[in-house]
């Protein structure tokens, strides 16, 4: 929020329990104990369902899943109470506040619909017992988890900009909304350029949404390389979703007002989807790593719960990246020029319009930004490194052309991915133009993930067979 401008505190005071001074020492005593036996046992749970394999099963994945979200939900506020109730100093930043609200609404909603998936793993298994193997596998049941997550996830989002909208309304006198300058096209072009980013992002959806139906169909490619293509299908649908649907509204309405809430809301979605990105290939280059130079671990060492914990990872840090980078942009001032040189609300655009100090962002930005992606990019330089390694130490023309159907799809996307991010964001020209960032900024966030399903469906056999089985079938049955 705003620090120049605003007649608000930075600070709140918390009051805490009702409970008489000289009582203070024991009651702290009791909440210490009390939060330490949830912490401890709760993951005591989840250690004892990870180490023993008898556990290994739906209804003790999803008591593994609640019991992490118990630690997690506690220590929003416990810690924080405790700290007061032993120091008597009771302010909390404002920044520490929404965030703490954030994660209280987040784990406390992820409570709910985890006892909910509970309930229905126990209905199963008792109403449908010769099924349950069927219906409750292990990715049905990591598909729920994750979709739980989400869905609290938006929730908790939602009600936290609304807090900071209604804030900002109440208590400063700047502008709600920027202006979006768009796509540096002239007017009479706007219609064409129209229906050519329209076929774009029409194409991205279909196309990678047939990449995750043919791998959910096929029973051939329920395989680790595949589990992660379906996932980049899915970010690649959601990254360009982002900003496509809001920049065809302007371009064919010619309003290109953007509230301050949906501003902040498209940089937290953009972070996440880009960041997830990076680390979902990066788990690629890994799986090729392992298919090439220990072909005969693969199976043991690409397990399916490796490969749905990474996934989970990587949704996870892209979610703490983004809230992190959304908290920080919130505080900062924006009662100057409202005028967005570009067609989405970039995060770096923004940070050169406000007029607070931005030393910390820009801190924070270096830092995630060699987390997310520098140092995925280099596992992946390394992990190819090591790939061609392996195979020219037993040269032969028939280990290369099969290293190169394995990984060729995968490079060309990095190459694509990483490429126009170097080169807007790494080594920016001195002498380039603000057009000129923002027509490289369409080539990662519009043109790549249309790429990516023709890449991996015109140079992959497997993709392309399960296609030609879906239309065969298809033709079969309408006759």
């Amino acid at each position: 929020m705003k620090r120049e401008n605003e007649t608000t505190v930075s600070e709140f005071l918390l009051q805490g329990l009702p409970i008489p001074p000289e009582q203070q020492g024991l009651f702290f005593t009791l909440f210490l104990v009390m939060y330490l036996a949830t912490v401890v046992g709760n993951l005591l749970i989840i250690l004892l369902i990870r180490m023993d394999t008898r556990l290994h099963t739906p209804m003790y994945f999803f008591l593994s899943a609640l019991a992490l979200t118990d630690v997690s939900f506690s220590s929003v506020t416990v810690p924080k109470m405790l700290v007061d109730m032993q120091s008597n100093h009771k302010s909390i930043p404002y920044a520490g506040c929404v965030s703490q609200m954030y994660f209280f609404i987040w784990f406390g909603c992820l409570d709910n619909f985890l006892l909910a998936v509970m309930a229905y793993d126990r209905y199963v298994a008792i109403c449908q017992p010769l099924h349950y193997t069927t219906i409750m596998r292990q990715e049905r049941c990591v598909s729920l988890v994750t979709i739980s997550w989400l869905l609290c996830c938006f929730h908790s989002l939602l009600h936290t900009l609304l807090l900071k909208e209604k804030m900002r309304r109440d208590n400063q006198s700047c502008a709600s909304e920027f202006l979006l300058l768009g796509l540096p096209i002239r007017p009479e072009k706007q219609g064409l350029y129209y229906a050519l980013f329209l076929a774009m992002y029409l194409t991205t959806v279909l196309g990678n949404l047939l990449i995750i139906l043919l791998i959910r169909l096929d029973s051939r490619l329920h395989t680790p390389m595949y589990f992660f293509l379906s996932h980049l299908a899915f970010s690649d649908i959601s990254f360009t979703s982002v900003t496509a649907p809001k920049m065809l509204f302007n371009m064919q309405t010619r309003s290109q007002f953007i509230s301050y809430a949906s501003c902040v809301s498209q940089v937290y979605f953009f972070l996440i989807f880009g960041s997830l990105d990076s680390l979902l290939l990066t788990s690629m280059a890994y799986d090729r790593y392992v298919a090439i130079c220990h072909p005969l671990h693969y199976i043991t060492i690409m397990s399916q719960s490796l490969c749905s914990m990474l996934v989970i990872v990587s949704w996870v840090l892209s979610y703490a990246g983004a809230l992190l980078h959304t908290l920080l942009l919130a505080r900062l001032s924006f009662c100057g020029d409202k005028v967005v040189p570009h067609f989405f609300c970039d995060l770096s655009v923004l940070l050169k319009m406000s007029s607070s100090d931005t030393t910390v962002n820009d801190l924070v930005i270096f830092t995630e930004g060699v987390a997310s992606i520098t140092l995925p990019f280099i596992c992946i330089l390394v992990s190819y490194g090591r790939i061609g390694t392996t195979i020219l130490r037993v040269p032969s023309t028939k280990g290369i052309f099969k290293a190169l159907s394995t990984c060729g799809s995968h490079l060309t996307v990095v190459s694509l991915y990483y490429g126009s991010i170097i080169a807007l964001y790494f080594f920016p020209s001195s002498t380039s133009s603000n057009d000129e960032n923002v027509i490289v900024s369409v080539l990662y966030a519009l043109v790549t993930p249309m790429l990516n399903p023709f890449i991996y469906s015109l140079r992959n056999r497997d993709i392309k067979g399960a296609l030609g089985n879906i239309l065969s079938r298809g033709i079969l049955l309408s006759r």
